[in-house]
């Protein structure tokens, strides 16, 4: 096929998709009361887009595009969401969409943010040395446009406002802070927002965040000065590593167990440090991740002290450490109990702790306005744990995960911008 022919093709099921969404040839089934469609209608409009998500997500796995560089993949979601009816703004903090979809009766608005960029060679952990979709964002972005499709289809039916908003470079931890500089949500004025991403679990699980979440960063440099000064950096830098209480991962079996440890209430992480400390000539630079956050100002005191019995030194912290992404746990346990419901207890696991290797600027968002995020699980059956663990050049996700993602955010967007929210 040539590439007259494939665009046509791709703009045949684009428009397909858009006459099902504007005619509504979707399967009907009863409503639930309060503009909150049945779950046996979200599924029989979610069946019909199955295929055409998976092949959206091959696409944008083909063609990845770091942080700051998302046209492409901003040009398609914008496509999308015009092609089924919603308000579409692009250009938001760079490459970022908003859409914008409104019910047939008042409620509430709500907010769906899914991040698009690709995870740049630096860091990838055993990749190919070039861009690649080796976070999830592919699919978190196939996710966000199946919702916002779902639930154009079944507009009539709905009570709210739903906002999509599809952020550039999370990656470099920048493009919430740009979005929110550029007024995303100064129009639309979500009450709440919410988010998936991919996680090591069973494909068709969700695991919530109640209270927890992901950690913050704080970053500094440490200067030394005076005789020996390399080779007394090359000593702080030791030291300072030791303040650290957890390593990285280095084996399929320190996968398995960090993901166990998580799931685990007070356990091994319910508190700790990930320090990196690097000495080059006289100089320090210190990278390192805390739970609870409030510990920020103890590490760094601990960090000055090491400084200084290491004879003349600068210590400068230039910045506010980055926030943790932490869940209100009253939103938290209210996904809880949706998922309860709707998808059934076994399917629904608990992060009772952060994972302490990773951050997130979603972050930002919720500490503007309140919302979950919630870990998508996308490992095969019987797939080893390297292939569902982001940033690994084996990351290969089980695609089945996109329909459980659309489904069950599509029903608990509805439930969330229904006039009267569950409590």
């Amino acid at each position: 096929m040539g590439p007259e022919e494939r665009a046509v093709s791709r703009r045949a099921v684009l428009g397909g998709v858009a006459a099902g969404v504007a005619t509504g040839i979707w399967p009907a089934t009863a409503a639930q009361a309060g503009g909150v469609p049945a779950a046996a209608t979200v599924d029989a409009v979610a069946s019909r887009l199955d295929r055409h998500l998976i092949e959206l997500r091959r696409d944008l796995h083909r063609h990845p595009e770091t942080a700051g560089q998302e046209q492409r993949t901003a040009d398609v979601v914008a496509r999308h969401l015009r092609a089924a009816g919603l308000r579409v703004t692009t250009g938001v903090g760079g490459h970022g969409v908003v859409g914008v979809l409104t019910g047939a009766r008042r409620g509430r608005t709500v907010a769906y943010r899914a991040d698009m960029d690709a995870v740049g060679a630096q860091d990838q952990i055993g990749g190919s040395g070039q861009a690649a979709h080796l976070c999830g964002h592919d699919m978190h972005t196939a996710v966000g446009v199946g919702v916002a499709l779902v639930l154009a289809a079944l507009r009539e039916r709905l009570a709210g406002r739903y906002a999509f908003i599809f952020q550039p470079a999370e990656e470099t931890l920048t493009g919430a802070a740009a979005m929110l500089a550029d007024g995303v949500f100064d129009r639309i004025r979500p009450a709440e927002i919410h988010a998936l991403h991919c996680g090591p679990f069973p494909v068709g699980q969700f695991v919530v965040t109640p209270g927890t979440g992901l950690p913050g960063q704080d970053r500094g440099v440490i200067t030394l000065t005076g005789p020996d000064a390399t080779a007394r950096a090359q000593q702080l830098a030791l030291e300072i590593n030791s303040l650290g209480t957890v390593a990285r991962p280095a084996t399929p079996a320190d996968l398995e167990r960090l993901i166990a440890d998580v799931q685990t209430p007070d356990g091994p992480l319910a508190r700790f440090v990930f320090m990196q400390a690097r000495a080059a000539e006289s100089e320090v630079r210190v990278s390192y991740r805390c739970w609870p956050q409030h510990r920020y100002a103890e590490i760094r005191d601990a960090i000055s002290r090491l400084a200084r019995s290491a004879g003349p030194a600068s210590v400068d912290f230039p910045n506010k450490p980055f926030p943790a992404l932490i869940t209100p746990r009253r939103e938290g346990r209210q996904l809880q109990r949706h998922l309860h419901r709707t998808i059934g207890a076994e399917r629904t696991g608990v992060l009772h702790a952060a994972i302490p290797f990773s951050g997130e600027d979603y972050a930002l968002f919720l500490d503007r306005i309140p919302g979950t995020y919630t870990f998508l699980g996308v490992r095969a059956p019987g797939a080893a744990i390297e292939t569902s663990y982001p940033h690994f050049g084996t990351f290969n996700p089980d695609e089945r995960a996109i329909g459980h993602g659309v489904r069950t955010m599509a029903g608990w967007l509805a439930t969330r911008a229904s006039a009267e929210t569950p409590a």
